[in-house]
């Protein structure tokens, strides 16, 4: 049995760790006591209605730890998907904690094989490589869908490893063991080029998202049936009938630092496309605002706050854009989002009671429509054309 260390107990760490518990010895490391605690108590720390069964129900080899030497010492492999969020100011990823960790597993577990799961900058493996004088360090990236995540580990689309030795090879090879899919692709490829995939993937996403957005927001402003026009384009095999209902924007943990890092890391290559994808999710918030600004609304009410349905998580969500854009405009918003424990949101009044949060609010803005607001259909404002994320 191989006895695996993951740090961080975010989507990425906790859905990872919970499927290589199946079968391998896993200790998972956070600095957070709460999420610690849950996975010790076998409760899973994110909204994941997958991990939260496994957890409960699941014989899994499986224990929580905030002391990084009793997760490290002994593993053969340390996992490591703790945040880096974009640093607006350096134009790239804040990868400190990445680094630390690298460095802790270092000094307890020299003979370990580090595995970065956490979104970095291209170029950021052989940069640690020459930093630390450590070359057991492997980038793989992870494509994992908020509130899908272990499931997006036990059937993943494909498994990249970024390099060729043969403790990548087992790596990927303990990951398709814990896979209820375990021939999905498996791709071994430098470190360079998997931190490369990572960033093209979710900004290809994103393009994918900007893209049918535009399409709406010229049908919104030309009166045309968005959903007929997106049908029709869709019915073509090469475009395909996906990823493709409109939204108020992309955003989320990954879209939105994703796209701009990579944009950071073109910082010598002529481009235009990539500039054009980071900038449409502004417009497309630009537009949303505009329609409910010029309806001249007394009280804007927000009816959640998370991307999409079955996550907990509304870091960036596209909203939140929106909500400043007619607050800017001296128009009240108030919020309606059961997962937040809070007063207020960024000075906007948060209400629990659904029943009151309609009655206030002239306009809502529903990112994503549910039946808890039809019965005030009428006020609700949202480009949700195929009741889908």
């Amino acid at each position: 049995m191989t006895q695996i260390a993951v740090a961080g107990l975010g989507y990425v760490g906790t859905s990872i760790a919970v499927m290589l518990a199946q079968k391998q010895s896993v200790i998972a490391f956070d600095t957070n006591l709460q999420r610690v605690a849950a996975i010790n108590a076998r409760r899973s720390p994110i909204v994941d209605a997958d991990c939260s069964q496994f957890l409960a129900e699941r014989p899994l080899d499986l224990t929580a730890t905030t002391d990084p030497e009793q997760a490290f010492r002994g593993a053969d492999y340390v996992v490591i998907a703790t945040p880096t969020n974009y640093d607006p100011d350096t134009n790239r990823f804040e990868t400190s904690s990445v680094d630390l960790v690298i460095d802790q597993a270092k000094a307890v577990a020299p003979g370990a094989i580090i595995i970065v799961k956490s979104t970095v900058p291209v170029g950021f493996t052989d940069a640690t490589r020459a930093r630390t004088g450590f070359d057991d360090v492997i980038f793989s990236p992870e494509f994992l869908r908020e509130g899908r995540a272990l499931h997006d580990n036990l059937h993943p689309s494909r498994i990249i490893v970024g390099d060729q030795t043969e403790a990548a090879r087992h790596f990927a090879g303990l990951l398709r063991d814990g896979a209820l899919s375990p021939d999905c692709p498996v791709l071994f490829t430098g470190s360079t080029e998997a931190e490369a995939i990572k960033l093209f993937s979710n900004t290809y996403l994103a393009l994918r998202v900007s893209f049918f957005n535009e399409l709406d927001s010229y049908a919104m402003i030309k009166g045309l049936d968005s959903g007929g026009i997106i049908r029709g384009v869709a019915l073509d095999p090469r475009i395909g009938d996906h990823y493709n209902n409109p939204s108020f924007g992309y955003g989320g943990y990954c879209l939105p630092k994703d796209t701009k890092q990579l944009l950071a890391n073109y910082d010598s290559v002529p481009q235009n496309l990539i500039s054009a994808i980071v900038s449409a999710n502004s417009t497309r918030k630009d537009t949303i605002a505009q329609w409910v600004i010029n309806r001249n609304p007394r009280v804007v009410g927000v009816y959640r706050l998370v991307m999409k349905s079955g996550s907990d998580n509304f870091r960036f969500s596209a909203i939140q854009g929106v909500m400043k854009r007619i607050k800017a405009k001296g128009i009240e918003v108030i919020v309606y989002e059961p997962e937040l424990d809070a007063l207020d949101f960024y000075r906007s009044p948060v209400l629990h009671d659904l029943a009151e949060f309609k009655a206030r609010a002239d306009i809502i803005l529903a990112n994503r429509l549910t039946p808890d607001l039809d019965d005030v259909r009428d006020k609700v404002f949202s480009r949700d054309v195929f009741g889908r994320d």
